[in-house]
């Protein structure tokens, strides 16, 4: 059967690896163009590229895939080489574009997504920061049957994981990411030897969007309570990365634990080798990990070393 398919990050690679090492005959890949990273801005291939070049898969990187759009030569040029490839289906992995209609209509068997989170919960961009931001006990991967809709489609199959205490973005992705390719290997080997999973349309209660991630988020809001901004530290990592303002200098808050001690929002409480204790909107927070401009992440002790504090000094509070 072939399976072709769309993604950009690492989440997307590990499902196109399980994917190509079941057996399935991927004739291409769509992925975003390359990007500017790293010091000197080089531009870099999307870990999707990396591993389709590796392995002899042919790539396509459309700027948008809209004939009507800003790019039309790119989204028809897309479409001949998906037409050349003649994939029965479609799979999509945080590809970073929405789909219109003539990529859904082509394949046979339709475009299936590989979405991480039990939807209809956390339908759109930043479903795992989100889930970890709210406090949510448990998330998932869904593969669904992709509309022109964002995440509305009807699902194939959900399976289940719980969010531990200490996991951040980058943990739980990774955990998500094996999952989905695993589960993405299953429906096609259904597919393949039969009519597959039936469609369940979402349920319409318990919609929820996932927000794209702004950096403008990442500036911690001292008067919060200590235990959304602990949560805000693990949803932000790797990216954006919660900061806040010392002395005129940015700060990068990576780990933090909630303590019941109360004081002034952004005023350090108490410094040690173990932790720097500011004070919330509701306890305190122990921040045990930072970073400075330029610099690399850091133990609280190591930090202090090269930017020593003292009780009383303040972080800057954002104004409202």
């Amino acid at each position: 059967m072939k399976v072709a398919f769309a993604g950009t990050p690492e989440f997307a690679r590990a499902a196109l690896e399980q994917i190509d090492a079941a057996g399935f005959d991927v004739p291409l890949v769509l992925t975003q163009p390359d990007r500017a990273a790293g010091r000197g801005l080089r531009l870099q291939p999307s870990a999707v590229k990396a591993y389709a070049l590796q392995h002899g898969i042919a790539v396509a990187q459309p700027r948008s895939l809209r004939l009507d759009g800003k790019y039309p030569g790119d989204a028809a040029a897309a479409r001949e080489a998906l037409r050349f490839a003649q994939p029965e289906v479609l799979v999509v992995a945080a590809f970073g574009q929405l789909l219109p209609s003539w990529v859904l209509d082509l394949p046979p068997l339709g475009c299936l997504n590989i979405h991480a989170s039990l939807l209809p919960r956390w339908r759109g961009a930043a479903p795992i920061h989100r889930a970890i931001e709210a406090g949510d006990l448990e998330t998932g991967i869904t593969i669904m049957q992709m509309d022109e809709g964002l995440d509305t489609g009807p699902m194939l199959c959900a399976r289940h994981i719980e969010i531990d205490r200490d996991d951040t973005t980058a943990t739980l992705e990774r955990r998500l990411a094996t999952l989905g390719g695993a589960l993405i290997v299953e429906v096609l080997q259904d597919l393949k030897i039969g009519p597959g999973p039936t469609p369940v349309p979402q349920p319409s209660d318990g919609v929820t969007y996932a927000n794209k991630i702004s950096k403008d988020e990442a500036v911690i809001d001292w008067r919060l309570p200590a235990a959304l901004i602990e949560r805000r530290l693990r949803a932000f990592d790797p990216f954006p990365g919660a900061t806040a303002l010392l002395d005129r200098e940015i700060v990068k808050c990576w780990s933090g634990r909630i303590a019941r001690m109360a004081g002034p929002p952004g005023e350090v409480l108490s410094v040690s080798d173990r932790a720097l204790r500011v004070g919330c909107g509701v306890d305190s927070l122990d921040l045990t990990e930072l970073q400075r401009a330029g610099g690399r992440r850091l133990g609280v002790r190591d930090f202090l070393h090269g930017r020593p504090l003292r009780v009383g000094m303040k972080f800057l509070v954002p104004a409202v």
